[in-house]
């Protein structure tokens, strides 16, 4: 019995050891390959802000093969991308209270549907499946919307999040490789 207690102790140090240096650690390592970023937006009272981690594309094909189409992604690599407004907003035409949401993509050669989710996971992704299973709680959306695909005249290496001033439009700008997608702010 006294065996069976001591494996079970140093089993949990492991454990503890591992969720407190080692994940930390990987998280480190993690954010060498794909930086975290984080684009910010402040005019006449809105105050918008987004934190994403930036994947390179180092000749890899992206949208249609390391990105699936109409699979839900990320939107980024690591932790889920965080989109938080200090103020009541609308996307497209739909209400998006103040606070701090997940942003998620489901993206698709022509559109993309574009999801804000009320609940931040630790993790964007299973461990269990290999990273190709997001952590989103679909019970927990909060806003979809769809955009159209834009192409880009030369790839962009890196995935980028901006916020773009139109003519009397703000666009929360989504692009990597040669596709870029542009989500109306107002």
């Amino acid at each position: 019995m006294k065996v069976v207690k001591w494996i079970v102790i140093v089993l949990g140090l492991l454990a503890l050891l591992f969720y407190f240096v080692g994940m930390p650690y990987l998280r480190e390592q993690t954010k060498k390959n794909s930086p975290e970023k984080t684009a910010t937006y402040a005019r006449e009272g809105v105050d918008l802000a987004v934190t994403y981690s930036s994947p390179f594309k180092k000749g890899r094909g992206i949208f249609g093969e390391l990105v699936p189409y109409n699979v839900v992604w990320r939107t980024g690599a690591n932790e889920p991308t965080t989109f938080t407004t200090a103020t009541d907003i609308e996307i497209i035409d739909k209400p998006l209270a103040k606070g701090t949401y997940s942003l998620w993509t489901i993206p698709a050669p022509e559109r993309w549907t574009v999801i804000f989710n009320s609940e931040v996971p630790d993790w964007g992704v299973t461990l269990s499946s290999g990273g190709r299973e997001t952590t989103r709680n679909p019970e927990a959306d909060v806003l979809q919307v769809e955009v159209p695909v834009r192409g880009l005249p030369q790839p962009a290496e890196n995935f980028t999040i901006e916020f773009e001033e139109g003519q009397d439009q703000l666009y929360l700008s989504l692009s990597w490789d040669t596709t870029k997608v542009s989500v109306p702010v107002n």
